[in-house]
């Protein structure tokens, strides 16, 4: 299948951007997905000429692409209430001060778009925050009415980012995820009927958090299909441990207690075949980026083996019904 098979920055962070290429190349990639807090400076990228050549020219040398960029932990403070969690998503100056970060991170946002349009890739994928996501347990009772104020706030605070996002021909693609405005199904299809289908909002599809709650990722797909911008390559095991609840119950994942953790792609539940049949359906021909999150595995290996493991089940669909000889 001609979708490139890329691997997602973030995770990396540790490593200069030449040593990723070096080592994203070795392992089989065919670009990357470059994260706005570690391998692709925004403010960078519109203020300095010569920058966005010399990642273009990075990639290159070691024959690699990038149609697509993160910005995670920006969106994360667009739409979040603060704690003292946010100050690591942040400029270091704005340590404590909620209402500065939150300003921040809408500007943020905007120049984002305006760097990727600089940068010539279409879509940014990442976060939008929740200010109800301490919330979703309703006890204390929660009322609709706090739900809908804070998905209206939400609203407020990125429909002018997304504005920008249009002026720029670039889509937002949402990861839906814990801790998100849109964690589960009938919260994106909430999120989608909010902005009444906007085109600029769309998905950047991760199956890994919805396994893990009990939603069928291939429904997702299926349903979702003509939002979906971008995907991510991500595996969840469900593990076999009675005295383990869904929430996790504080252990740090890598764990072996927990109920649930993120493994190396082909080694959890995710029904992949399933996936790439409905994008093949959906006729999606975006990249699919391996977000490699292993806490139990060697993160080279673990990303090698990943590389190989997404080509090989990135088919094509049938040009011709295997029956079709059969018939008079």
């Amino acid at each position: 299948m001609s979708r490139l098979v890329t691997l997602a920055s973030g995770q990396f962070g540790d490593l200069g951007l030449e040593e990723l290429c070096r080592l994203a190349k070795d392992m089989g990639y065919d670009g990357l997905e470059l994260a706005t807090h570690a391998h692709f400076d925004v403010l960078r990228a519109l203020k300095d000429d010569t920058y966005i050549p010399w990642v273009w020219d990075t990639l290159k040398k070691y024959s690699l692409t990038c149609v697509a960029i993160s910005a995670h932990l920006t969106g994360q403070c667009v739409g979040d209430t603060w704690d003292e969690r946010l100050d690591n998503f942040a400029p270091a100056s704005l340590a404590g001060k909620p209402e500065a970060i939150r300003e921040w991170a809408v500007e943020e946002m905007k120049r984002t778009a305006q760097a990727a349009k600089a940068f010539g890739v279409k879509v940014v994928n990442g976060f939008t925050g929740s200010p109800i996501w301490a919330r979703w347990y309703s006890y204390p009772q929660t009322s609709q009415e706090m739900i809908e104020k804070g998905f209206r706030l939400i609203y407020d605070l990125w429909t002018p980012i997304f504005d920008v996002f249009d002026e720029c021909g670039v889509k937002f693609a949402l990861e839906v995820h814990p801790t998100e405005i849109a964690f589960d199904y009938y919260t994106t299809e909430r999120l989608f009927k909010l902005f009444a289908y906007r085109k600029t909002l769309g998905l950047n599809f991760d199956p890994s958090h919805l396994v893990w709650q009990g939603v069928n990722e291939v429904t997702f797909v299926r349903d979702f299909s003509n939002r979906i911008y971008h995907v991510h390559m991500k595996d969840v095991k469900l593990l076999k441990n009675e005295r383990g609840g869904v929430l996790g119950s504080f252990l740090s994942f890598g764990d072996t207690r927990r109920s649930w953790d993120f493994v190396s792609v082909g080694h959890g539940n995710v029904d992949f075949d399933g996936i790439i049949r409905e994008l093949n359906c959906a006729g999606y021909t975006g990249p699919l980026s391996v977000e490699w999150e292993d806490s139990g595995m060697d993160r080279e290996a673990g990303a090698r083996e990943s590389c190989a493991y997404v080509k090989r089940i990135n088919f094509s669909p049938s040009l011709v019904a295997f029956d079709a000889a059969l018939k008079n």
